[in-house]
């Protein structure tokens, strides 16, 4: 396992977590509900995804693309 690839498995958690609070935040202080802004979620799920298999794959040998 490679040094991104740790990093991107340490901050899923709280960057999960920090997306959560903040759709909560605004529910509470803007017009926007939960049930309009949960679809955040879902982006940052797939974003932090992405993410992990990027570095998981690495680049290829011999520098090649």
């Amino acid at each position: 396992m490679n040094t991104a690839n740790n990093l991107v498995r340490a901050v899923r958690g709280p960057i999960i977590l920090i997306t959560i609070g903040t759709l909560f935040a605004l529910d509470h202080f803007t017009p926007y509900s939960f049930m309009q802004t949960w679809p955040v979620l879902l982006i940052v799920i797939g974003l932090l995804t992405l993410a992990g298999r990027a570095a998981r794959s690495g680049p290829t040998p011999g520098g090649a693309q």
